[in-house]
């Protein structure tokens, strides 16, 4: 009986300081987690739990860990809003993974996103089509911000006065230089049509190909490996990283 009142007492004090801090640091320390505060905020939880469970050790030890956990995140937050190197050191900065419809992809692979994770994020956004995309920013949270091309921002049908035409998702049918030969089967196409697309592209080797799609007009979306670009955008400010 002795041990479950002290383990009650310990979860209690456990929940108290752990909401206590919380308020302290701030919502964004719920809301918007930067690296650091999510790397605290496990601690916080590991610590908590063996503050609540641990009888073997003193009270005042674990407590003494929550708050100074706490007092590192606040200082780091602070340090943030301070210093704009530590700014960056701590929180990142924005890179661009999109721009005039084609995939960074050394930015992209910088970050560990593969192109089933960039996907995702742009249908988040109700952008099915990549090529739709003028600018696309990965934000140092893992959210993407995006920028259509002007003819494709979006209208309501008030506006435009008149119904939208229906669209469907684009198939993949290349990744990362492999065909999806199930999915051109599905579009009632060959291997053979795709190498003859490629060509008139200038694409001789599939090994070149990042990402294609094509959608419900047989029109076909190619992203290469080597983008050549006219005009590189970098918004971060590190110059170190090119984009082919």
């Amino acid at each position: 009986m002795r041990l479950i009142i002290e383990i009650i007492l310990q979860t209690l004090l456990a929940f108290c300081v752990i909401l206590f801090l919380t308020r302290i640091l701030g919502r964004q320390q719920v809301s918007q987690l930067t690296m650091h505060e999510y790397v605290n905020g496990i601690t916080f939880g590991s610590i908590a739990a063996t503050l609540a469970t641990d009888l073997n050790q003193r009270t005042w030890h674990h407590l003494m860990g929550l708050i100074i956990f706490g007092i590192l995140t606040f200082l780091a937050s602070y340090a943030t809003l301070k210093v704009r190197l530590v700014s960056k050191v701590i929180q990142g900065e924005p890179v661009l993974v999109i721009q005039d419809g084609k995939i960074l992809e050394k930015n992209l692979t910088r970050f560990h996103y593969t192109i089933q994770d960039l996907n995702i994020l742009l249908r988040k956004k109700d952008v099915f089509n990549i090529s739709d995309v003028k600018y696309g920013v990965l934000e140092p949270n893992g959210d993407l911000s995006i920028l259509k091309v002007s003819e494709k921002e979006n209208a309501t049908k008030g506006d435009l006065n008149i119904l939208n035409n229906s669209q469907d998702m684009p198939v993949e049918i290349v990744v990362t230089g492999s065909i999806i030969y199930e999915n051109l089967k599905q579009k009632q196409l060959t291997a053979e049509w795709l190498f003859k697309q490629l060509n008139k592209m200038g694409v001789t080797d599939i090994r070149d190909v990042f990402y294609a799609t094509i959608d419900k007009s047989n029109n076909l979306y190619v992203d290469r490996k080597q983008d050549m670009l006219k005009n590189k955008r970098n918004i971060s400010e590190s110059d170190n990283v090119k984009n082919k």
